[in-house]
């Protein structure tokens, strides 16, 4: 078991996820009916099913209902339609919850740990040569990153406020605004 609590979690999202992928590949190729329940470190019950969640524990409580419906496949067919388009909604939903609360835990973890994100969650002063290269190098890959959309967010913001101010006029005005724009999107403020 993972004994760092933030680690933990972040590693319970990450095999929820591929559990709950697996489970809906079975279902999509095999044409199974699926339903998975997980329990989080911190209590917090997770479900997926195929079709859904409730219609498969209904199934399993009461097998004999389902039975007689499915000799009706007009209304199976609909019902099917129905759950499908609830899990999707769901699922869509529940992906964004879980990007923000993993980056979120991300952060903090090597915000206030010192912690290295990736495989094994380790302290800085844990790893080796090898490993603190390779994090150099994707830090400084990082750094690059954040200048060079650093840089993009200010040409844009420079073209809004030009544009708002009604400084942009057709002809040869806009190529020469263009060309300084470009020279102030240049500039590294790093």
């Amino acid at each position: 078991m993972v004994k760092d609590s933030s680690c933990r979690q972040v590693t319970f999202s990450k095999r929820r996820t591929g559990l709950f992928k697996k489970a809906n590949e079975l279902a999509t190729l095999c044409g199974a009916e699926v339903g998975i329940i997980v329990f989080s470190p911190g209590g917090k019950p997770y479900s997926f099913g195929n079709p859904n969640v409730r219609y498969i524990i209904d199934r399993f409580l009461k097998p004999n209902l389902y039975k007689k419906m499915a000799n009706n496949s007009s209304v199976g067919a609909k019902a099917y339609e129905e759950t499908m388009n609830e899990l999707h909604d769901n699922h869509v939903k529940q992906l964004s919850e879980e990007k923000l609360r993993g980056e979120a835990i991300d952060g903090e973890i090597a915000k206030g740990k010192g912690l290295v994100i990736g495989r094994g969650c380790k302290k800085i002063d844990e790893l080796g040569f090898e490993e603190l290269e390779k994090f150099k190098e994707s830090l400084d890959e990082l750094d690059d990153k954040v200048k060079e959309r650093v840089m993009e967010m200010e040409a844009s913001s420079t073209l809004l406020m030009l544009s708002n101010n009604n400084k942009l006029v057709t002809g040869s005005c806009v190529k020469k605004r263009s060309v300084r724009v470009r020279a102030i999107a240049k500039k590294s403020y790093f």
